[in-house]
């Protein structure tokens, strides 16, 4: 009783691992654990800001490029001309005047 790890004996032996070191361009270093005969991935997630990390300390991947938060209205602007939205501003506001007269 109190040996080892809980349940060690019905689960069996746990297999052998090696812990391997990845660096994300902030400079936070993640070391998971992988099974010896597993194949390990190149790049891992970094869990402190979820930049993509390598096993290379002194060349990290890049951070992603973001795309900058885009409003409706940039949207529009690019489906739409400046020309195109003003004949269409003229066209509702004369639908609103022509309610307005009834």
């Amino acid at each position: 009783m109190g040996a080892g790890p809980m349940g060690e004996s019905e689960r069996g032996e746990t297999a052998p691992r090696c812990r391997v070191n990845y660096y994300c361009a902030n400079g936070h270093v993640t070391s998971p654990s992988f099974a010896i005969d597993a194949e390990i991935p190149e790049t891992w997630d970094c869990p402190r800001c979820g930049f993509p990390a390598g096993r290379d300390g002194n060349n990290p991947p890049a951070p992603p490029r973001t795309e900058p938060y885009k409003t409706h209205l940039a949207y529009v602007k690019e489906r739409r001309t400046d020309e195109d939205g003003e004949a269409i501003l003229e066209e509702a506001l004369a639908r609103l005047r022509a309610s307005r007269e009834l």
